[in-house]
């Protein structure tokens, strides 16, 4: 998750599409010019160890757009794909 964040912070489509499951992966990212990510907050997880398959991360990203704060709060989906974790999408 936290890799993901910094990607967006970063504008690095490469790693985004990368990390994204197969399944569910968008065929390009759309940056927002105007949006900022500024930290992410971690709040919770399931499963997701050495022998799971599947597993959440509860988070909140903070972020500012066209100078407002803002935060957003997803629990986010993610599945072993090729022996990597790959984001699938909002629970």
């Amino acid at each position: 998750m936290r890799s993901r964040f910094t990607a967006f912070a970063l504008k690095d489509e490469g790693y985004l599409l990368r990390s994204w499951h197969s399944r569910s992966r968008p065929k390009q990212i759309d940056f927002s010019d105007g949006l900022r990510w500024l930290r992410l907050e971690v709040l919770s997880g399931t499963k997701g160890g050495l022998f799971d398959d599947h597993g959440t991360v509860m988070f909140e990203a903070h972020y500012t757009e066209a100078g407002e704060r803002a935060t957003m709060r997803e629990n986010s989906h993610f599945t072993r794909e090729d022996g990597q974790w790959r984001y699938t999408g909002p629970v």
